[in-house]
């Protein structure tokens, strides 16, 4: 098969819009491989948002006005989770996507019950556990993801399973004693986990009501 070789330009006027791999490989007349390569190309630019459909099969949004929108964290954790936030915050990151591991770490550092409470969902996205880990080390936030795993993994369906890589560094140290996730807050149905990671959990089975409908 000839592969044309199309500038961005020419890429955004054929292939803008909703595009599925299969689309994206019929309308340029390319392969597999080069249908994929040509989407992460224009997602490095920016240019691509991509969804999921009810059957799992990815959506590609791709479009010049990607590069100039922007996404917040606020955005990721209301398209996820059952918990929305409110917010007036305006802070954008632009020319990419926001990752999940960032998300999550973004939510936990906030220490607000509500932001917290809606990152538990990110644990059903597919996480890359080692850069998980890199975040979570440079925020001091290690333990913290660990306990929210668990948390989320008890009472939300279809949560992935964390790599036990993470798990066997995030364990606590003999001598470490327990930590906060939010000042003041601790659980009164969650003591297992709490003992496993000495990290307080700040919420009750009531609290996850919108995570069981």
């Amino acid at each position: 098969m000839v592969y044309k070789h199309y500038s961005i330009i020419e890429l955004l006027k054929a292939i803008g819009g909703v595009q599925t791999l299969e689309s994206v490989m019929n309308t340029l007349n390319v392969d597999r491989t080069k249908a994929i390569y040509t989407i992460h190309k224009l997602r490095k630019k920016g240019y691509v948002k991509t969804r999921y459909n009810s059957d799992k099969r990815r959506i590609y949004f791709i479009s010049a006005e990607n590069v100039l929108g922007g996404e917040s964290y606020i955005d990721i954790l209301n398209k996820y989770s059952p918990v929305k936030i409110s917010s007036s915050e305006t802070y954008k990151i632009y020319g990419r996507d926001i990752s999940i591991e960032e998300t999550l770490i973004y939510a936990i550092k906030t220490r607000k019950v509500r932001y917290v409470l809606a990152s538990l969902a990110l644990f059903k996205k597919p996480i890359n556990w080692t850069e998980l880990h890199r975040l979570a080390k440079e925020n001091n936030l290690v333990r913290e993801v660990g306990a929210l795993y668990d948390l989320a993994k008890i009472n939300i369906k279809k949560t992935r399973r964390m790599h036990q890589t993470f798990r066997n560094a995030a364990l606590p140290k003999d001598e470490e004693g327990y930590l906060y996730i939010i000042p003041n807050l601790k659980s009164i149905d969650f003591k297992d986990i709490e003992k496993v990671w000495r990290v307080y959990i700040p919420f009750n089975s009531q609290d996850l009501e919108d995570y069981k409908k």
